[in-house]
């Protein structure tokens, strides 16, 4: 089945052209599976008006401008399971989706030793506009999309997807792959123990980001407080430099996913008096 690909402009936005993507992608919008896909850093992006910030072309294919290889990973995720997913149209240094808005994060003055020539004096204008034109777009389709799930008495399973550097501040950083969580211990621990048993796999918990961390915004704002079962997960990005190297990680990582997702124990409301209708497994 061929995905369903949405993308979404909002009617007046002074800083995206005619000519430029989208703030947000969506895919498999009407997907069978009882999963969310999201990808916040999936995109390199930039508005042909705002001159990639003032960086060098070289930098904006660097890991500071996105999560290299996620959304290639989510697109992947979302095509495998015929899960609905939603892709951030632009690079985190625009906005970073996944910050609150009032997170000097996110809106990066400097990143791994780079300075941000676009962003070092924003007024607070400016920052409202960015955030009216690429954050609130993509944050809207997913409590949309959540929201066709509630109507239809659904709790889905919310995947959030990452990748990291192979190493950080001189640091190298030795896991394949990690599993972030918070509030949702139980579908860690599956995806945790599905990914230990793949001999060679280095695996992270809250590895190399803890899930505890308070910037995970797009987790802690959608999901939460709904209740809503969730992973996040973090693969490395030398692990996906190649189309075959995607292609595993999607097998790995949809097989693991739809366990949890079809699993009526775990894919279920974590808070009692969460605001969400009886979960329909059908």
């Amino acid at each position: 089945m061929a995905p369903d690909s949405t993308d979404h402009v909002p009617a007046s936005s002074p800083l995206i052209g005619r000519d430029d993507p989208a703030p947000f992608v969506v895919l498999h919008e009407h997907g069978e599976a009882p999963a969310l896909i999201v990808c916040d850093h999936a995109s390199r992006a930039f508005p042909k008006g705002m001159q990639r910030l003032g960086l060098p072309v070289l930098q904006t294919w660097e890991h500071i401008a996105w999560d290299i290889g996620a959304g290639e990973l989510a697109r992947g995720i979302s095509n495998a399971l015929d899960a609905p997913a939603v892709l951030a149209g632009y690079s985190r240094l625009i906005v970073d989706c996944n910050r609150q808005p009032d997170d000097p994060e996110a809106f990066r003055k400097e990143s791994d030793g780079w300075v941000i020539p676009g962003n070092q004096v924003l007024s607070e204008f400016e920052r409202r506009v960015r955030l009216a034109c690429f954050f609130d777009p993509y944050h809207e389709a997913i409590a949309a999309l959540l929201g066709g799930f509630r109507t239809r008495s659904i709790v889905p399973l919310v995947v959030s997807v990452h990748t990291f550097t192979p190493q950080m501040g001189g640091e190298q950083r030795p896991w394949h792959v990690g599993v972030l969580w918070d509030k949702d211990p139980e579908s860690a621990a599956r995806m945790l123990a599905g990914l230990r048993a793949i001999d060679g796999l280095v695996v992270g918990e809250n590895q190399p980001y803890s899930g505890k961390h308070p910037a995970n915004y797009t987790i802690d704002h959608h999901v939460e407080p709904a209740g809503l079962p969730h992973v996040c997960i973090e693969v490395r990005q030398d692990q996906l430099e190649s189309p075959a190297g995607v292609e595993r990680w999607v097998r790995i990582l949809s097989r693991l996913i739809g366990e949890v997702m079809q699993d009526p124990a775990l894919r279920r409301l974590r808070l009692p008096e969460a605001p969400w209708p009886r979960a329909n497994h059908l």
